[in-house]
């Protein structure tokens, strides 16, 4: 990651609030940016239902060509997708994929925010998505956030009238933003909000639409588009030397996880608006004709703006600080108007511009990455002054810590250090700082958040904040900076990483999930971390009914914060089929502590503690299997390899390369991982030797891959036509087709039962078309659509077999599911 470049964009959002935790150190340019963007009072709030969904180029425009306070409203995390970079899924994935949201934001210039709506996986109709999610509740939200944010107009990212056509959380999130549109203005609609934040009426409504919503280009082009606005975002930023495209290509580009990277973009690009409700445009080239985004807007507010248009016209790129007695008169002369909206809001943006300008530096930092509640920290402060400017430091004010009494009235120098330590022993913060959203068990379809003045915000606000009162030419100004880590890494440098509070003790079990094919015990580990420095107590397990540990409890001690240390407890199944969960329990001076910690270290976002409970599911199955060696290609990331291997499977992952005939002949069969055939490129030239392992007598299985971006076309023996089909309802009745096929009687007899307990989905991207020489052995479909027969495709070639599947068995395995386990085994071992 260009991690130089990322820090320049900035820019846009200019809110000096550091991405990844680091300090903003804004150039001339990006201050100039800002403080045209001070003189520009109006919003817009874009709407849609996941990270990823948001036009990127819509919210750069708004944020960087109109100078708008532009946010993003997205109704869930992201939590149901796949991880393009790593292991983590569901509650995990929605935890990288905020803070790749909140990345993107940093890099186009808006903010984010959120509902209490959890991706649960795709779904056909908004119907079902309304009622998974409970949509009064994330109505609730929708609501919530217009009245907070008080967006002057919103831009649904997706059609509300056309339900069924899409996924569903798309629609579901556009009828949504459609019915919050008429709600907002009604204090009798949700009053809690309208008490909190007050009503408040937007005063346009519009659908960004394009061609792929008409089906082609050519029906575009035909469309009437009376109502229709054409928006140019091609702008080039002189003071920037960027296109707009190439911001919004960046922000695109923070969306890892789901390899959403984009090449930068110049020259004219239209974006469409269809006008739905609210004051219709006469003017179309100005989104915010009839509102006042002028300083007007407040009462009293034409002689700030005044002011403001005066520093705008004489900024000294050369020497910013420059402005600053300038906007210093505007800071006084807002500080005497009425309260406001507006005059919150543009009170922190003079505040942080002032602070740019003078070139003041004020930092917080502690001496580790965590500590417990009421624990342990040294928070050491650095304060520069980098201009010539008069600046005093007249006190430190911090709810979470304390500082000598000898800072006030310390006169900062220009260029000269400035540093302080805390008192020992006086932090005195109890709240532990992970997602707050995760705190609680939620629903399939929405998660609990007791804290409701949290609920729609990214992460937990700054919990940890400092107020550095400076004195600049004798106006005196609060200036806040939240406590963070940082330290010397010999290869990336200064790294910096968020502060965080964490429980006295975790536990862990590695393994999410153990399979017992037979009766024998495992010894499964179990992992003790110490969030301070001498800490004892007693490790338990609970069990399901039937499951016996020993031994029963564990005494331990450890000396040091960080130390771990791993107990064998060994677990001994019941006799007959059961499934359930281990949950180690600490018992440390009467309290107990159920917590796993999990850290998210990625370059691209900000270190993330997670704190889950701690368990792991633990399978007793009936399961039976033929051949023994396994070649497992990676895709695009699954934990197949490790279920495999928990039932006795020896699992050797192959690069492309090593598909020749050598190495394959020491295989009892060559899986391929999801979606391998549409990111790896070398596949392509290995068609040969795959279909000649199958023919010498080996089994091919290759899971899911899509139609869009398939990069090796021809990847099976035979025609196969994929499509999108799915069955997203992991209930749908499953009808067997090829009920005297092997792969539903040897080694192990599938029948209907198999296919209880699934999660998420059935499957996805199922074959539509395929050759006769295959069997397809599997019917299914959700409720209300026709059968889909593509799930399970199985061909003989020459003495092997070849095996194409949408089933998502990248889903099940890992969830522990007996019958895709039992399933999986019986498609390797086909012909052994």
């Amino acid at each position: 990651m260009r991690t130089s470049f990322l820090a320049l964009l900035c820019l846009c959002a200019f809110s000096f609030t550091a991405y990844s935790q680091r300090p903003s150190k804004p150039s001339s340019a990006q201050i100039y940016e800002s403080i045209k963007k001070l003189n520009f009072l109006g919003s817009a709030l874009y709407v849609a239902a996941h990270p990823d969904d948001e036009n990127t180029r819509l919210i750069s425009y708004l944020s960087n060509d109109l100078y708008a306070r532009t946010a993003y409203l997205s109704m869930t995390r992201g939590d149901g997708g796949q991880n393009l970079i790593g292991p983590e899924i569901r509650e995990l994935l929605g935890v990288i994929r905020t803070q790749e949201l909140v990345g993107a934001r940093s890099v186009d210039g808006g903010s984010q925010y959120f509902t209490r709506a959890n991706d649960f996986g795709y779904s056909k109709h908004p119907d079902e998505t309304l009622k998974i999610w409970n949509k009064t509740e994330v109505l609730k939200d929708v609501v919530m956030n217009i009245r907070r944010f008080k967006p002057d107009i919103i831009i649904n990212r997706f059609n509300h009238r056309t339900p069924g056509s899409t996924h569903g959380h798309h629609t579901s999130s556009a009828m949504l933003g459609v019915a919050a549109f008429d709600l907002v203005g009604d204090a009798g609609q949700y009053p809690e909000s309208a008490m909190d934040y007050g009503i408040w009426q937007p005063k346009r409504l519009f659908f960004n639409t394009g061609w792929w919503f008409y089906g082609s280009r050519e029906n575009f082009a035909k469309a009437d588009k009376s109502g229709i606005i054409e928006v140019e975002t091609g702008s080039y930023y002189k003071t920037l030397g960027l296109s707009n495209g190439e911001i919004a290509s960046l922000s695109r580009s923070m969306h890892k996880s789901q390899g959403f990277g984009s090449s930068g973009t110049r020259g004219s690009q239209l974006e469409y608006l269809e006008f739905l409700k609210g004051d219709a445009l006469n003017d179309n080239s100005d989104l915010f004709e009839g509102i006042n985004t002028t300083w007007s807007r407040l009462e009293g507010g034409e002689a700030v703006g005044a002011i403001l248009e005066k520093v705008e016209s004489q900024f000294d790129f050369a020497n910013p600080s420059a402005s600053v007695p300038g906007l210093l008169e505007a800071y006084n002369t807002l500080s005497k108007l009425p309260e406001s909206h507006w005059k919150t809001l543009k009170n922190q943006e003079l505040v942080d511009i002032i602070v740019a300008c003078s070139g003041l530096y004020l930092e917080a930092a502690a001496d580790r990455q965590a500590t417990t509640p009421n624990g342990e920290v040294k928070v050491s402060l650095e304060m520069v002054n980098r201009s010539s400017l008069d600046i005093r430091l007249n006190g430190v004010a911090a709810t979470a810590i304390q500082f000598p009494q000898q800072l006030m009235a310390t006169p900062l120098k220009e260029n000269q250090k400035v540093t302080w330590e805390s008192v020992p022993g006086t932090f005195s913060i109890s709240q532990f700082t992970v997602p707050y959203w995760l705190n609680d068990q939620g629903s399939l379809g929405m998660y609990h958040v007791d804290r409701k003045d949290y609920i729609g915000l990214p992460t937990v606000p700054k919990m940890f904040p400092i107020n550095f009162m400076v004195s600049i030419e004798g106006t005196q100004i609060n200036v806040y900076r939240n406590i963070i880590y940082k330290f010397t890494d010999p290869v990336k440098g200064e790294v910096y990483q968020p502060f965080d509070v964490l429980p006295e003790i975790t536990t862990a079990i590695k393994e999410k999930v153990t399979i017992f094919s037979n009766g024998s015990s495992k010894e499964i580990p179990v992992t003790v971390r110490a969030g301070k420095d001498n800490v004892s107590g007693t490790l338990t397990m609970s069990l399901p009914a039937g499951w016996t540990a020993t031994p029963a409890a564990t005494e331990f001690r450890l000396d040091n914060q960080g130390e771990s240390k791993t107990f064998m407890i060994r677990v001994t199944p019941p006799t007959s089929q059961s499934e359930g969960y281990l949950q180690p329990k600490v018992i440390v001076e009467g309290k107990a502590y159920e917590k796993e910690l999990i850290a998210i270290d990625y370059d691209h976002i900000p270190y993330q503690n997670v704190l889950m409970t701690s368990k792991a599911k633990v399978v007793k199955i009936d399961i039976e299997k033929n051949g023994t060696r396994i070649a497992y290609v990676n895709g695009a990331g699954d934990a197949i390899p490790e279920s495999l291997r928990q039932i006795g499977y020896e699992v050797i992952a192959l690069e492309p390369d090593q598909l020749n005939e050598t190495e394959l002949s020491q295989f009892d069969a060559l899986v391929f991982g999801i979606r391998a055939f549409n990111i790896l490129d070398e596949l392509q030239f290995k068609k040969a030797q795959i279909d000649n392992f199958v023919a010498k007598g080996g089994n091919v299985l290759v899971q899911y891959n899509t139609s869009h971006s398939l990069v090796t076309q021809d990847f099976s023996p035979y025609p196969i036509k994929l499509s999108r089909q799915r069955v997203t309802d992991e209930a749908a009745e499953v009808r067997i087709l090829k009920a005297n096929h092997a792969v539903l009687n040897t080694p192990n007899k599938i029948t209907k039962a198999d296919f209880k307990g699934w999660v998420q989905e059935r499957g996805l991207y199922f074959p539509s078309e395929w050759d006769d020489k295959y069997d397809a052995i599997l019917s299914m479909n959700d409720p209300g659509a026709d059968p889909s027969d593509g799930s399970l495709l199985v061909a003989s070639h020459g003495e092997g077999h070849y095996i194409y599947t949408g089933i998502s068995f990248f889903r099940e395995l890992p969830a522990g599911v007996p019958g895709a386990y039992r399933l999986f085994a019986n498609l390797l071992s086909i012909g052994k």
